[in-house]
């Protein structure tokens, strides 16, 4: 029994280590890395690859985004192919698959695709949004001296009966008077 829970658990190491391994395209070739990765419409946007050998140049296509074809040529970056395309004013929020093809020798042809999302706001506007909160917190408690004169009002009437009635309590209590 304890072998067979022995030999049970280790298969299941070995078959989350090979779901969690990277692809082996990926992990022999690169993939193609979009930076920045989240754009708003009219962002300029870099691409690169390492599928494409050290001296391999490449074709993109952003047509599913609508910015079209562009070139990958070799970088300073060993074995870099990088490129650059602009997504049109026009396109829409989503998610889109950008695509480059190895034209050098010894690339095969390789075919590379890599993720860019589009928003309508830019991410910097979001982050700048969340660090200056505006106007009242709504906790469901409130401040003592709240927006509104009336519930204020209100508020203090309720506390002096309290305080009154509480008051009375403790007078009787002390004289001996039963409640």
């Amino acid at each position: 029994m304890r072998t067979a829970r022995l030999l049970t658990t280790a298969a299941l190491a070995v078959a989350s280590a090979g779901l969690l391994a990277p692809p082996a395209a990926l992990a022999a070739g690169g993939g193609l890395e979009v930076f920045p990765s989240t754009v708003t419409p009219g962002t300029t946007v870099t691409v690169n690859t390492t599928a494409c050998g050290s001296d391999g140049t490449a074709t993109g296509d952003a047509s599913a985004v609508g910015a079209g074809a562009f070139t990958l040529a070799p970088s300073t970056h060993e074995e870099n192919a990088i490129g650059q395309f602009k997504v049109p004013p026009s396109a829409q929020p989503g998610t889109y698959e950008i695509v480059a093809k190895c034209s050098g020798s010894g690339s095969g042809g390789k075919e590379v695709a890599g993720d860019l999302v589009v928003t309508i706001t830019s991410t910097a506007a979001a982050r700048e949004q969340q660090l200056t909160p505006k106007g009242h917190v709504k906790t469901g408690v409130g401040g003592a001296l709240g927006p509104d004169p009336v519930q204020t009002a209100a508020g203090v009437a309720a506390l002096a009966v309290a305080a009154a009635g509480g008051t009375w309590l403790l007078h009787r209590r002390a004289r001996g008077d039963r409640i």
